[in-house]
């Protein structure tokens, strides 16, 4: 039995990677910091034969070993990482104070980074690490500062690990959502003009899902990826690949700022 490592799998993006690879017959090790909400991972998947949960702090010195270790003591080995843990809600460059800055890269960039570093050595022939970045490493983003910056970090980490181990026998891929569905975005999307700049620029007549985002990880882990590598996959209906402006904004009053 193949067995997946999934970091900020108590919600969202990384509850959905989790549930999926689980329901293609992998075992699961979720992380994340909140034990009530990794038992509700439990519960969803429902086979304690193929989920094991751990509540860490990604960032702190020891987080990585810890989530390595609980892995290899569960199963005896890890086929997959895939590194989700994130956090929303940045400021531009000149509003990024050091402290803001030191913990997206810390949480974003660092702590995949270190996760990445002990992980692989555990790795033979057909594993693959899976590095969740962002449509804002593509374009930049307004108000993207520091997670930018850490997300665009891991996508040039991403082409640094499929090229080192490459060779070995495992893939590194980058798959970088649009703007998903999720609870931390819900509150976004109550922002008019942060609603107005992605439904308005998506030429897909929705926005993005858990799901969306959660098949293209589990297809990045199956045979038929077997030689995908150093790949960035952006799941957005198109929003950073076209000019595209819907009906409503391109008829709409334009008012001078």
């Amino acid at each position: 039995m193949q067995v997946a490592i999934v970091t900020g799998a108590s919600s969202g993006i990384g509850f959905g990677c989790a549930t999926k690879l689980a329901e293609n017959g992998m075992a699961v090790l979720g992380t994340g910091r909140d034990e009530a909400r990794l038992a509700e991972l439990q519960k969803a998947v429902g086979d304690p034969d193929r989920i094991a949960t751990i509540a860490v702090d990604l960032t702190a010195d020891d987080g990585p070993r810890r989530i390595v270790d609980a892995a290899l003591d569960r199963w005896g080995r890890i086929d997959f990482l895939i590194n989700n843990a994130g956090v929303g809600s940045p400021k531009p460059l000149h509003e990024t104070d050091d402290e803001s800055l030191d913990y997206f890269l810390g949480l974003m960039l660092r702590a995949p980074f270190r996760l990445a570093r002990e992980a692989v050595v555990h790795m033979k022939s057909g594993s693959a690490i899976i590095n969740v970045t962002s449509t804002f490493a593509v374009v930049g983003g307004l108000r993207g500062g520091a997670y930018s910056a850490a997300k665009g970090g891991l996508t040039s980490l991403t082409r640094h690990i499929a090229c080192q181990y490459g060779p070995l026998g495992i893939r590194c891929n980058a798959v970088a959502p649009g703007v998903t569905l999720t609870p931390m975005v819900a509150t976004r999307l109550e922002d008019e003009r942060f609603r107005k700049i992605n439904t308005e620029m998506t030429p897909y007549p929705r926005l993005g899902e858990v799901n969306d985002i959660a098949s293209t990880v589990a297809f990045l882990c199956s045979d038929g990826a077997s030689f995908i590598n150093g790949q960035e996959i952006v799941v957005d209906g198109g929003w950073t690949s076209t000019k595209y402006l819907s009906d409503f904004a391109l008829n709409s009053e334009w008012v001078a700022r």
